[in-house]
């Protein structure tokens, strides 16, 4: 390879890594965002020990991953031959796990849609207007969703509260305005005027699964853009450490 070509090479993976740096920094966000979010159905997701564990394996490889564009940038532009050696390695094991990572996902989804309907059912019967972060973010998600329970409103009929209660209470976060414009709280539990609750009929299901479709393409937009740029830099890290003569250790800048 000309020397022409070899400097190409050499800066192409320098570009390529610092992509891919910023690539493992918005997975490493991706994943905190899942773990800490308190405000919409994520706080479901993770009642699941596998969700949680995706989440701390996301900012894992989000860690790795920004650390090895660091390493692959300084390999490419300083030619260090057992730096672009560690990092064609690396990027391969990443590759690998991702590959595994996305596998297991895709045949987890039906239990994983089944498991969440079980827990979004018991948090309806348990629910107590105590502003606790589930109930919140329930609160939340049928506020915005414009929805109530999660196949249809008649969820809510298994609440204790409710059963137990001389009056017609509803969900306030189901409340429809457009069949009663005065809205009493935005959570907890409101007084229903005549027999029938003035809420949204329609289930939070298929709402929560449309966002968690939206969200899960623009992780899988994430990971093949990353995939994409994992490649090149195996391929062009190959390249520049075949033809790198010798190793030159005086270009590394010394503190």
């Amino acid at each position: 390879m000309g020397k022409g070509c070899l400097t190409v090479s050499k800066y192409f993976l320098f570009l390529f890594n610092l992509i891919f740096f910023l690539f493992g920094v918005a997975i490493m966000g991706f994943g905190l965002w899942l773990l800490l979010d308190n405000q919409s159905f994520i706080v479901f997701l993770n009642n699941f020990p596998s969700v949680k564990a995706g989440c701390y394996t996301l900012i894992a490889v989000g860690a790795f991953s920004t650390l090895m564009g660091f390493v692959g940038c300084v390999g490419a532009i300083y030619e260090i031959r057992c730096l672009l050696g560690l990092y064609f390695t690396c990027i391969l094991l990443i590759l690998l796990a991702q590959i595994a990572a996305g596998a297991l996902i895709y045949f987890k989804k039906d239990e994983l849609n089944t498991e969440m309907s079980k827990i979004v059912v018991k948090v309806l019967e348990d629910y107590s207007g105590n502003e606790s972060s589930t109930e919140t973010a329930w609160d939340h998600i049928q506020q915005k969703m414009n929805c109530c329970g999660w196949n249809n409103s008649a969820d809510w009929n298994t609440n204790m509260v409710i059963q137990n209660s001389s009056g017609v209470l509803y969900p306030c976060s189901c409340h429809d305005a457009s069949l009663e414009p005065d809205k009493q709280r935005e959570s907890g539990f409101c007084v229903a005027q005549t027999s029938s609750w003035p809420v949204y009929t329609a289930g939070c299901s298929e709402s929560v699964e449309n966002w968690i479709v939206t969200n899960m393409a623009v992780v899988l937009g994430i990971c093949v853009g990353v995939a994409f740029i994992e490649l090149l830099g195996m391929v062009l890290s190959v390249c520049l450490c075949r033809n790198i003569q010798t190793e030159d250790y005086t270009k590394v800048p010394r503190y």
